[in-house]
C-alpha cells in the first residue's frame, strides 16, 4: 500500500493545476483521510468497515492508524508542495520505499533489535537508509526532466542527509506514527538544507 500510494508522486507533474491552496493533487488525496479513518478500528461507523473489508484488513495488519496518518501527511504535502513535486517526493518516498524496505528486511533478516518507542532492527534501519537514498536519487533524475534547476550532483549530499534523518526519525517514532513524522521531518530538513528550493 505504501509503495502504491508513493508512486502517485511521480504523476503530479502531469496535473494541469498544482498551485496552493486549490490544487488537484490535494483534492485527490484529501478524501483518503476520511476513508482510512472510517476503515480504522476507531471509526464511529462500524458498518463502513464491512464495505471496505480489504482496506480494513490492510489497516489492521499494520498499525491501526498508520494508513490514516499516511493519508494526512500525503495530503499536507500535496496541499503545500504540489507545485514542487520534487519536494513532495522527498516526504513521500521515504515512506513508500524506505519504510516498506525496513519492514520487509527487519521482519526477514532483523537480528540486532533495538527499542526506543517501538521495536526496530538495525538491519531494517539500514535498509530504510539505503532504499530511501536510492529512491530519492532516482526521483532527482526523474524530476530534473521537468525542472532543469534540479541536478543529481547538486542534490546527492542533501538526499543522503535526508535519508539519514528519515531513518533516525523512523527509529524513534512509535508504531504507525512514522507515517506522519518521517514525511514531514524529511521535507523540513530538505527545505532547510536547500534554502526552500
Amino acid at each position: 500500500m505504501h509503495v502504491m500510494i508513493g508512486n502517485l508522486s511521480f504523476i503530479i507533474p502531469f496535473f494541469t493545476y498544482n498551485r496552493f491552496p486549490l490544487n488537484f493533487p490535494f483534492f485527490v488525496a484529501a478524501p483518503f483521510i476520511i476513508l482510512t479513518f472510517l476503515a480504522s478500528p476507531y471509526s464511529p461507523y462500524k458498518g463502513v468497515a464491512g464495505r471496505f473489508r480489504e482496506l480494513v484488513d490492510i489497516t489492521e495488519e499494520g498499525h491501526h492508524l498508520g494508513l490514516f496518518l499516511y493519508a494526512i501527511s500525503y495530503t499536507l504535502l500535496a496541499l503545500f508542495f504540489a507545485s514542487r513535486p520534487h519536494v513532495m517526493a522527498v516526504g513521500v518516498l521515504p515512506m513508500a520505499y524506505g519504510d516498506a524496505a525496513a519492514s520487509a528486511v527487519g521482519e526477514r533478516w532483523g537480528r540486532r533489535g533495538y527499542r526506543i518507542l517501538s521495536g526496530k532492527s538495525l538491519e531494517g534501519t539500514a535498509a530504510m537508509l539505503l532504499v530511501t537514498f536510492t529512491s530519492l536519487m532516482i526521483s532527482a533524475a526523474y524530476f530534473s526532466m521537468f525542472n532543469t534547476a534540479l541536478s543529481i550532483t547538486n542534490q546527492t549530499l542533501v538526499y543522503l542527509i535526508a535519508a539519514f534523518v528519515a531513518s533516525i526519525v523512523e527509529g524513534f517514532s512509535p508504531s504507525g506514527f512514522d507515517n506522519l513524522t518521517v514525511p514531514l521531518s524529511t521535507v523540513l530538513i530538505y527545505l532547510r538544507l536547500t534554502g526552500g528550493f
